[in-house]
């Protein structure tokens, strides 16, 4: 398992909800963590490990053995309050940081690992998280929230990403857009 750089397909393909968790997804989220923390992120959503399906981890000390792991399975977000404006950045547009506006306060409902409903109202950072692990499931990455200025100042950084991009599917090291949506399908069906 890895995380998916832009401009990977699936991560601008809207997520799936998922429809059953069994002990090879448990699996999957408890290497998700590990990813998470080899990565130094907070939160790493499914599309970010070429996986269409609703769910994400979040930690956000950061660190395995610090903080709370949360497991976000079919989440839908309401009540925005507040606005609040703050660096953000990604585990798959690396290296690239910019100031995000974001609602200060969010409420989540959601299943966790287990199938036990969560329903909570979040705030400051852990809200913060969530909202940016949540767009990812909706295909939207933080550089879609940036203002015209930002995000221009952004291409250079963006451009070398497709750049590379295109060099790895030139050498067949990344899947062609067919055999992507063959994975998909395969996640969907088994998980969907």
């Amino acid at each position: 398992m890895k995380v998916i750089h832009y401009p990977h397909p699936t991560l601008r393909r809207k997520a799936k909800p998922v429809k059953r968790v069994d002990a090879n997804l448990k699996k999957i989220i408890a290497t998700m963590f590990e990813l998470m923390y080899r990565e130094k992120g907070v939160g790493l959503a499914a599309n970010q490990v070429d996986i269409p399906l609703q769910f994400f981890v979040v930690n956000a000390a950061g660190k395995a053995g610090e903080g709370e792991e949360r497991v976000f399975i079919n989440p839908v977000l309401s009540s925005p309050r507040g606005r609040a404006v703050s660096e953000e950045g990604c585990l798959s547009i690396p290296g690239l940081y910019a100031e995000v506006f974001r609602p200060e306060q969010i409420h989540v409902a959601a299943y966790d690992l287990s199938g036990k409903a969560i329903d909570e109202t979040l705030n400051g950072q852990l809200a913060r998280i969530v909202q940016h692990e949540f767009d990812h499931l909706t295909g939207t990455l933080f550089i879609d929230r940036l203002s015209d200025a930002e995000r221009r100042s952004c291409e250079g950084e963006l451009y070398e990403f497709e750049n590379e991009f295109a060099a790895h599917r030139a050498a067949q090291l990344i899947a062609d857009d067919q055999q992507i949506e063959q994975q998909w399908r395969s996640w969907e069906l088994l998980y969907g």
